[in-house]
């Protein structure tokens, strides 16, 4: 599997020819586990969407040796994302209603307005060089998911760095576990406080309320899996893309002018950005449950087969010119959230925080640039997402 980038925003290169020649082929993952890989937009999204791709699926980006089936050794419940239906829709749906565009649009956006403008203000009023990560693009995503799943933002230290701890894939196994159960002690002890208070506070209190509902199919387990999967997939992720993406309109004059002069342009560009940097690094896999054919190749029952988002989202048949980003695009979708029931349930709550960052960034600061040149931007390449580690600028 190709995994070295050899430029700042593309996907490895050898992608490129297995587009062409090997469009679904079998691979050796970083971990020595082998399967099938696929790397053109209509193939990948037939894997997403295929009933009988099944969602629970073993590691296949750990590092050498380290071939795990999620759910068995895993340190937490992984709850519905490794699920099929209807499992999948029963537990799915608890959570729904929280991520509707209507719903954010109600009860987020005017949070999320404020602590931008408050983050903006901090500043303004601070150093002229600063870390966009630590001034801006992680506190908000932090911020937000404390919100809505009623953590205290007192927290975010501990359950970031218990993250990024888990999500390093240059740690060893045993390293990465200590932040995963770093995280579920965490979350075991605010459900255990939040039933001790009656506090209603945000999604965690709604699902002990369902946990604790007479005859629930829901499990204290299952609560403590779903809310350390959102804590650290609501918060790391969206970091990862605001950091990304302010680094990509910086190195970028003409589409940061585009987006300077038209601001209305913000939800297309946001979906650009999203298709254009994928960062979700090493794709995502499913197991056929039995024999299958994809892009004319025979899969075997019990195989697993991995979509190399990154590459798909770059797939020129799906997308003219795709190797710039270009914010007058007549999309129809992209892959950067998956494709299919699985589709990431977060998506919706990340494209607000994009939208509403990145125009007033840089309507606040006309003047603002690197205080660094690009190819000294640390990135995180072996992280699960792709992500500037630290970004200097000057305003």
């Amino acid at each position: 599997m190709p995994v070295e980038r050899t430029t700042l925003f593309d996907p490895p290169q050898e992608y490129t020819a297995l587009r062409e020649e090997h469009p679904v082929t079998k691979v050796r993952f970083p971990n020595g586990s082998t399967g099938w890989l696929v790397s053109r937009f209509e193939e990948g999204s037939e894997v997403f969407a295929h009933p009988k791709m099944s969602a629970r699926r073993p590691r296949h980006d750990t590092p050498e040796g380290e071939v795990a089936e999620a759910g068995n050794d895993a340190p937490f419940n992984p709850t519905f994302v490794m699920m099929d239906e209807p499992d999948h829709s029963q537990y799915r749906r608890l959570l729904s209603g929280r991520f509707t565009p209507k719903s954010i649009a109600k009860n987020l956006q005017p949070y999320l307005d404020r602590i931008v403008d408050e983050h903006l203000d901090a500043i303004e009023k601070g150093p002229k060089v600063f870390d966009f990560v630590e001034a801006l693009s992680l506190p908000i995503p932090c911020l937000v998911i404390c919100e809505l799943l009623g953590v205290p933002y007192a927290d975010r230290d501990g359950f970031h760095s218990a993250t990024e701890q888990m999500m390093d894939l240059a740690n060893s196994r045993e390293e990465r576990d200590k932040g995963a159960h770093w995280l579920i002690d965490y979350i075991t002890r605010l459900v255990a406080e939040k039933r001790r208070t009656g506090v209603q506070d945000g999604i965690l209190a709604e699902l002990i309320a369902t946990a604790d509902d007479e005859g629930s199919f829901l499990k204290d387990d299952e609560v403590i899996g779903m809310g350390v999967l959102l804590l650290f997939a609501g918060h790391d992720t969206t970091a990862s893309m605001l950091g990304l993406s302010t680094l990509t309109l910086l190195t970028h004059p003409e589409q940061r002018r585009d987006l300077e002069e038209h601001p209305e342009k913000i939800g297309p560009a946001v979906e650009e950005l999203l298709r254009y940097l994928t960062i979700v690094q090493f794709g995502l896999g499913r197991v056929a449950l039995e024999d299958v054919e994809i892009g004319g190749q025979q899969i075997a029952a019990g195989d697993l087969v991995v979509v190399a988002m990154p590459a798909a989202n770059r797939d020129p048949r799906a997308f003219d010119a795709p190797d710039a980003p270009d914010f007058d695009r007549k999309m129809t979708r992209h892959l950067a959230f998956g494709y299919g029931v699985h589709q990431c349930l977060g998506q919706n709550v990340a494209r607000a925080e994009l939208k509403t960052v990145l125009p007033r960034l840089f309507e606040r600061f006309p003047n603002l640039h690197l205080a660094v040149a690009p190819e000294e931007v640390p990135m995180d390449s072996l992280g699960t997402n792709y992500a500037v580690k630290k970004l200097m600028l000057r305003r």
